[in-house]
């Protein structure tokens, strides 16, 4: 009997410490010292992470051509619309850039409307096929002819089509598009026995057309397009120029103006792009870094000051707001 309520005095008496929060635990104590030092360190580290993140940003170069205009003819520009939904019409078109090397190819896409279709998809029917039936996400693009669509949806249905091909000297570079979407995306998120069916076969036909004996994992461009933005203006990468040459060599761009973006009046450009140990050509996060370590350090200087001028003893009870009006009264 003594046994069982000892255990149960222990028992109450661990709980009592738990409730009050008296259980021994490390319990650091932000002093002025500590916080001061904290916010020194922060700034002291994301300053140079900041510079280092926007100088490797500056270094990459990049060659942006906006070619959506230039390239319908003269006569059409009064009714582009007209012109790039009228099939007999050739969309072929040539534009001059000085090579980068290396270079990445990107395509990039201005004022698009994601509103409209950024949940017309189905991802489980990206990965299982026709074996998935519940494809109501898609609509309205989601099956045709009482037959389903793979892959269904309207971002699948707006696939960048247009295409483009680099000259040089009379010779035809070389573009790599594979490897450029992500491992994880062709690995996990499209199946790899998974084919297009009853794609782009209906009466209104949105962007590119996909190879129906090719899987969807291997399809890269594809997958690319599948990876919305969260901005109306983005960027696609398209492959990549691995062939060594000049830096001021002049490359012949011949490219088809397929995809409709006058629609909705967006914007469709080029670009060339050298890349860095950190990628492309990207500022924000150098001036994150940056913003954040200035921050902490004019925060570190105001706290030190307010400590020098107004220093106290640590754990002096008379500073409290109820026993400072005692003292007063």
């Amino acid at each position: 009997m003594d046994t069982d309520r000892e255990r149960h005095r222990a028992r109450e008496t661990a709980f009592y410490l738990f409730t009050q929060q008296s259980l021994p635990a490390c319990k650091p104590v932000l002093t002025p010292g500590w916080v001061i030092a904290i916010f020194l360190f922060m700034g002291v580290i994301f300053i140079p992470v900041g510079l280092i993140s926007l100088r490797a940003s500056h270094c990459v170069v990049e060659i942006v051509d906006r070619y959506d205009i230039d390239c319908v003819p003269e006569p059409s520009r009064m009714d582009k619309v007209s012109y790039i939904q009228d099939d007999s019409i050739p969309k072929n078109c040539s534009h001059f850039m000085k090579y980068i090397n290396p270079s990445w190819i990107d395509a990039e896409v201005n004022s698009y409307s994601l509103q409209m279709y950024v949940k017309s998809r189905s991802d489980k029917q990206l990965l299982d096929g026709q074996k998935y039936h519940d494809t109501s996400s898609c609509q309205p693009v989601e099956s045709n002819n009482n037959r389903p669509i793979v892959p269904c949806g309207l971002i699948a249905w707006s696939l960048f089509n247009d295409t483009f091909e680099f000259i040089r000297e009379g010779a035809e570079l070389k573009v790599n598009r594979k490897n450029i979407a992500w491992k994880s995306d062709r690995g996990h998120k499209f199946g790899k026995n998974v084919y297009p069916f009853n794609f782009q076969n209906g009466t209104l036909i949105g962007g590119g057309k996909l190879n129906p004996e090719i899987p969807l994992s291997d399809q890269e461009d594809l997958i690319v397009w599948m990876r919305t933005s969260a901005l109306p203006s983005f960027r696609k990468l398209y492959g990549r120029i691995e062939e060594d040459l000049d830096v001021d060599d002049v490359v012949v761009v011949n490219l088809m103006n397929n995809y409709n973006t006058y629609s909705f009046g967006g914007k469709k450009k080029l670009v060339l792009s050298t890349s860095s140990w950190l990628g492309g050509k990207n500022d924000f996060l150098g001036h994150a870094c940056v913003f954040v370590g200035c921050s902490s350090l004019t925060l570190a200087i105001i706290f030190m000051l307010l400590h020098v001028k107004y220093r106290r003893p640590y754990g002096d009870m008379s500073y409290l707001p109820w026993n400072r009006k005692s003292f007063s009264g």
